[in-house]
């Protein structure tokens, strides 16, 4: 059965509520524009959204696939443990915010910070898929878990400034070969991605490419940076001379 809900006007809590009192498990929500929090919680369920949905989107989400036919704002899927999430557009700063698991995919491009503070907790492992660019600080602290930047429009640079800030556990893909990109910080570790690393982020890059429709051979056989911590000493001189 199916739930299809207009939002077009409606508060966001009034909105959140009839979604999670909703018992069928597919529920559709239409004309969504700016409501926070949407799907925050949510579990077992199957939720498209036509519009733009709000701040927090997805936060908390169990084993949910939702799919969001616009752009997205701030701090989407912030703490999610487990799920499949589509973005057919755009999605703001903060995307994917302390993630601990699940799947998130972005067709376009993400703002400031996205993967902070991501995380492996226990058997879950976040995965953060972008489409096209991100902006400063991508995986800022990051701590476990692997973000991927598909560069799907070859930008010469296709993150910001200080990636991976803070960085400590966790890898980063970027589809470039810029040599630019390749971090010029003593507590990072960047390299060419390796076949073995290749193959294990594979079905990652075909999920993008089977959903947003982009030929999964021709993303995948280009030459990717990988991204990771020089664990020796990852905070040595971040804030002070030690």
């Amino acid at each position: 059965s199916k739930m299809i809900i207009n939002a077009k006007g409606r508060h966001f809590q009034d909105l959140n509520k009839e979604i999670k009192d909703c018992l069928d498990y597919e529920i559709t929500v239409d004309n969504c524009n700016g409501q926070r929090y949407i799907g925050a919680g949510l579990e077992n369920r199957a939720l498209r959204i036509n519009g733009v949905p709000g701040n927090a989107l997805c936060a908390y989400l169990n084993n949910c696939e939702v799919r969001v036919y616009g752009n997205a704002q701030d701090a989407t899927c912030d703490t999610m443990n487990s799920g499949h999430v589509y973005i057919y557009g755009n999605s703001g700063d903060a995307t994917g915010y302390a993630m601990r698991g699940g799947e998130l995919y972005i067709q376009g491009a993400v703002g400031y910070r996205a993967g902070v503070h991501i995380k492996s907790y226990k058997e879950n492992m976040p995965i953060i898929v972008i489409g096209k660019t991100a902006g400063n600080f991508l995986g800022e602290y990051q701590a476990g878990g692997i973000i991927i930047v598909l560069n799907t429009e070859n930008n010469p640079y296709p993150v910001g400034d200080l990636i991976a800030n803070g960085m400590h556990g966790g890898e980063i893909y970027i589809r470039s070969d810029n040599p630019a990109l390749y971090a010029q910080s003593s507590r990072l570790i960047a390299a060419a991605a390796g076949k073995e690393d290749m193959e294990r982020v594979y079905k990652y890059i075909a999920e993008f490419s089977s959903a947003f429709h982009y030929d999964v051979k021709e993303l995948y056989h280009s030459a990717f940076i990988k991204i990771t911590p020089n664990t020796k000493n990852p905070y040595k001189q971040l804030y002070v001379s030690n």
